[in-house]
Order: C-alpha cells, then sequence, then structure tokens
C-alpha cells in the first residue's frame, strides 16, 4: 500500500470505527432514557449560557459579515455558491440514502451529482432541479434516527448552536468521511474544508437574518423558540418531509431547500389606519344597582 492510499485507508478505518462507537453510545443514551419521553433539556442553565454566548457572536459577528456578504456579492453569485456547497454535499448524501435504505432517493441524488456536476459547471448552476431532479438533505445524524437510536439530550453547542449527542456525532462522523475533506487532507489543503465551512455556514445564516430577527422579536423565551423550532426542523429531515423552518444552526448549512424569504413587513411595521376616538360616559356608580343600569352609550360630547 503506497502513501497515498494509506490515508484513505485509515480514514475508513476510522470512519467504521466511529459508525460502531456511535451505535453503541447513542444506544446506551436511548437505554437510559425512557421510551415515552422526547427529548428534554436538563443541562439547560448551561445551555442558556452557551446560548447568551451565540448570541453575542451572532450580533458582533456572523449577522455583519453575513449582511455583507448579501451586500458584496449579488443574488446570482450567492445562489451558484449555495448550489456548489449542496452539490459538495452529495456524496455524503448519496451514502446516507443508501445506508437508510432510500434507494429511490439515492438515484435522485447521484443523479443530481452526475448532472450538476457536469452540465451545472461542478455544481455552480442547479440544473438538476430544474431537470425536475429535486434536492434533499441526508446525513449521518438522520441515519441513526432512522435506525432506531434517540437523540439524547437537547445541547447547544458553541457557535454552532441546536444539537444532540446522536446529531453531532453524526456531524463529526460525516466531516470525516466527506470525499472533499479526505482530498483536502490528502494534499495538506486542511484550510480549503474550514473555508468551506465557514462559507457554508455564513451563505445559511444569510438566508435566514430576517426570519430569525422576527421570530426574536416576537418571542417570550427566545431560548425556548429556537430549541422547538430546531426540533420540528430535524423531525422534519428524519422523515424526509420538505420544510421552510428557519434553520437556527450553521451545522446543517447549505442544506436549506430554498431560502427563506425575508417578510416584506412585518405586522409592527404596517400602516396604521387612524380612527376616530370613542369616548364614552360613565355614570358614577352609587350602588351595585346603579352599576347595572349605568349608560355606555357613545357620547356626542367631545371627551378626553
Amino acid at each position: 500500500m503506497n502513501r497515498r492510499q494509506s490515508p484513505l485507508a485509515l480514514r475508513a478505518v476510522v470512519f467504521a470505527a466511529s459508525l460502531i462507537a456511535a451505535g453503541l453510545f447513542t444506544a446506551h443514551i436511548a437505554a437510559a432514557q425512557p421510551a415515552d419521553e422526547g427529548p428534554d433539556d436538563p443541562y439547560e442553565n448551561t445551555n442558556r449560557a452557551i446560548f447568551n454566548f451565540n448570541q453575542d457572536v451572532d450580533r458582533s459577528v456572523l449577522v455583519p459579515v453575513s449582511n455583507a456578504y448579501r451586500t458584496v456579492l449579488p443574488q446570482p453569485l450567492r445562489d451558484s455558491i449555495h448550489d456548489f456547497l449542496q452539490n459538495l454535499n452529495g456524496p455524503i448524501i448519496f451514502a446516507n440514502d443508501v445506508l437508510q435504505g432510500q434507494f429511490g432517493l439515492a438515484g435522485q441524488t447521484f443523479g443530481r451529482l452526475v448532472v450538476n456536476s457536469t452540465l451545472g459547471l461542478g455544481g455552480a448552476v442547479d440544473v438538476a432541479t430544474k431537470a425536475g431532479i429535486p434536492y434533499h438533505t441526508n446525513d449521518l445524524g438522520i441515519t441513526l434516527a432512522t435506525w432506531g437510536v434517540a437523540p439524547g439530550p437537547y445541547l447547544m453547542v458553541p457557535v454552532l448552536g441546536p444539537s444532540n449527542p446522536r446529531d453531532l456525532f453524526g456531524d463529526v462522523a460525516d466531516g470525516f468521511g466527506d470525499p472533499g475533506n479526505i482530498v483536502a487532507s490528502n494534499h495538506q489543503l486542511i484550510w480549503a474544508s474550514f473555508v468551506r465551512s465557514a462559507t457554508s455556514g455564513i451563505d445559511e445564516r444569510s438566508r435566514n437574518i430576517e426570519s430569525l430577527a422576527e421570530i426574536e422579536r416576537t418571542s417570550l423565551d427566545y431560548y425556548a423558540t429556537v430549541r422547538s423550532l430546531a426540533r420540528q426542523r430535524r423531525a422534519a429531515q428524519i422523515r424526509h418531509q420538505q420544510e421552510d423552518i428557519p434553520n437556527a444552526s450553521p451545522l446543517q448549512g447549505a442544506s436549506a431547500i430554498q431560502p427563506t424569504p425575508a417578510p416584506s413587513q412585518t405586522l409592527a411595521e404596517m400602516p396604521k389606519r387612524p380612527g376616530a376616538p370613542m369616548t364614552y360616559t360613565v355614570a358614577p356608580p352609587n350602588s351595585v344597582t346603579d352599576m347595572q343600569t349605568s349608560p355606555m352609550t357613545p357620547s356626542t360630547a367631545p371627551g378626553r
């Protein structure tokens, strides 16, 4: 075995061992978790502290960078970057389609890879969608879920946002098994993997700026709202259903089926039509009887 093949074989062994370890670890979590309970949040205090840190990072770094990304790059170029990143995810999506026995979805993924990598100029143009081959996301976390592995406790990961042990492990394992990362590693281009991940996160955040800002503005408890949205979005992905729930985590970056449209006008921003004030004259209540018979009819006299 030559030197070029050795790292690839080593990664394959590590990836296989990771799958086995994931199964044992998450099976232990599933056994410890009652079957009739959903994912809970036993580390809520710590999660909230990390969430507050993430919010500071989001406001001071991610949102300004994402806004600059949208300002500097025109929409067609941003769409090409988004499509290119989705195409790079194709091999991992295909592998998980097969692992789940979703051979119809695997055929779609393979078709998208072939069409977009050739006619789509390496994935820069999403020709497959225009040809009627829809995009879907898939990853090892979804595979483990279809195998019956419980998600485990809710986790708020620094910078990366909402997750759980099953999905977090799946993301790490997918990173090790991703052909693009393997090629970058074999050619001493590790920085390319980081650039890809960072670009994917910025692209995903830029597509959710308005929707998440509106949700934060109208939420009584933004942490609890994000937790609920993350669970709903993940449940839809596990069922292989299309969803338009805003993504609060760049962990599944470049996975949006379509960018969430920005609201053209919020309720708070809608113009309010002025109306004539309505005034009332209320007789002073001297007894219970007076209170029951007090007139509450609009008055024609000027009021306050």
